[in-house]
């Protein structure tokens, strides 16, 4: 990994923010507000060669999960990867897991950490519930793994900061699982705001909207879903106690203490690319989320949800730009991607990158398709996007700087959306507040 990594997370944070030192402490090495985690010997930073063989584990063996599995073992000969072992505490997944990625009995786990103690796993995936991202991929990083990790990127802002903390002592790269980063429409994207050929970028908008009228997450509960074949304690990890719910074990994302729906869910979709794409590397100033259960989706067809099924969020950064979002589990006519200049905006409509002036510079900005022609998103690209960075030991398209500063969007959206006020971004302390924060200005 660069040099540059070695730093300790909080003065990397110092020089992205542009802030003082004041009020600030040396990044934790231990979190005393969270459970004991498992240590472990601190592995030689290993550099993975053009022609050495990257080893993956699997932690969740979900829908996502099994899919990340399979593209991985569909590349063994193409890219010089192989699957070494799978984590999973429902039986029936594991065993068609094991059966899949052709592992024998004790490649196969229960119990991650055991896992992480081969020191054979170069790489671990990681695709579980999102309250258990964090502790999972610091003692992943902690036994010396590179991390693939499923969006979001963590649960709570808090989280988010320790798995950046982590990354930058152990020198570990972290993918952060938003395919869209590895859409080469993005990266054009980028070119054309960097070479200022929309002018001043004042705000972008996107939404990610579906429409299903038996409730969306409301996914079929298999009759072999028992607390004998589940490991109800294991998966509820840090979250509340209860008894054994079939229900939450399979539509997790309705209910808070595991996740946060469209916001959590859907909205990485689209604020890991646009951020991309406009170069946004700073932490939002401020966010204001609405929304709401606007639609009884969840009668007949499962427990009413926590989450909401309509929602919107406006997310200002202190350098000018703003984003707007808006996301629906009950209407599936979404909003248009696009990023809006001061002389023409860039609009992504069909897979597109399409350069359209605003009408006063119609003499000045040429309306002009840039669409590269590899456009288009995919698992598979992300993934080798990945494997790729690996071997050239450089940043993957959704590391952990753009990672973290969309995390915390995130987060700041869910706390608006769950306060009903605008919430505000404190980058000396790392925290979110109720009122404007002193380091930054309000009169850009």
């Amino acid at each position: 990994m660069d040099n540059n990594n070695k730093d300790l997370s909080r003065r990397d944070f110092i020089k992205a923010t542009g802030i003082g030192t004041a009020g600030l402490v040396s990044a934790p090495v231990l979190f005393d507000d969270e459970p004991a985690m498992r240590t472990y010997a601190q592995a030689k930073s290993k550099v993975i060669g053009a022609n050495d063989r990257i080893r993956y584990g699997f932690i969740g063996q979900g829908g996502m999960g099994f899919k990340h599995m399979t593209i991985i073992k569909d590349f063994t000969a193409a890219e010089n990867v192989e699957v070494v072992g799978i984590c999973e505490i429902f039986e029936k997944r594991r065993l068609a897991s094991q059966k899949r990625a052709e592992l024998t009995d004790a490649r196969a786990y229960t119990d991650y950490r055991k896992m992480l103690e081969d020191k054979d796993i170069d790489v671990i995936v990681i695709a579980t519930p999102d309250h258990w991202h964090m502790p999972m991929a610091v003692e992943a990083m902690e036994a010396g793994k590179h991390i693939y990790l499923e969006k979001p990127m963590t649960h709570t802002l808090d989280e988010a900061f320790k798995i950046y903390d982590t990354a930058k002592r152990t020198n570990r790269w972290v993918q952060v699982g938003s395919h869209g980063c590895s859409d080469p429409k993005w990266h054009k994207a980028r070119e054309i705001v960097k070479a200022n050929r929309l002018g001043k970028v004042l705000w972008a908008q996107g939404s990610y909207c579906r429409n299903n009228p038996k409730g969306e997450w409301n996914y079929k509960i298999e009759p072999e879903a028992t607390e004998q074949q589940i490991d109800w304690k294991a998966w509820l990890g840090s979250a509340p106690k209860r008894p054994f719910s079939a229900e939450r074990y399979y539509r997790w994302r309705k209910y808070w203490d595991y996740g946060n729906g469209i916001i959590g869910d859907l909205w990485p979709h689209r604020l890991h690319p646009l951020m991309l794409a406009m170069s946004l590397n700073e932490f939002p100033m401020s966010a204001s989320c609405m929304g709401g259960i606007l639609c009884d989706t969840d009668k007949g067809y499962g427990e009413p949800r926590e989450v909401a099924d309509t929602t919107m969020v406006m997310v200002k950064y202190a350098s000018g730009p703003m984003i707007y979002l808006a996301g629906s589990t009950v209407n599936e006519r979404g909003v248009e991607d696009l990023i809006r200049g001061q002389k023409a905006d860039l609009m992504f409509g069909g897979g597109k990158v399409q350069i359209t002036p605003e009408r006063p510079f119609v003499d000045e900005i040429e309306a002009k398709d840039e669409t590269p022609p590899d456009s288009g998103e995919s698992h598979q690209k992300h993934q080798k996007n990945f494997i790729d960075s690996l071997r050239a030991n450089k940043a993957p398209n959704c590391d952990i700087e753009l990672a973290v500063r969309v995390q915390a969007a995130v987060s700041m959206a869910e706390e608006s959306y769950r306060k009903n006020k605008t919430v505000f971004f404190d980058p000396a302390k790392r925290k979110m507040r109720d009122t404007p924060a002193p380091s930054y200005s309000l009169n850009l």
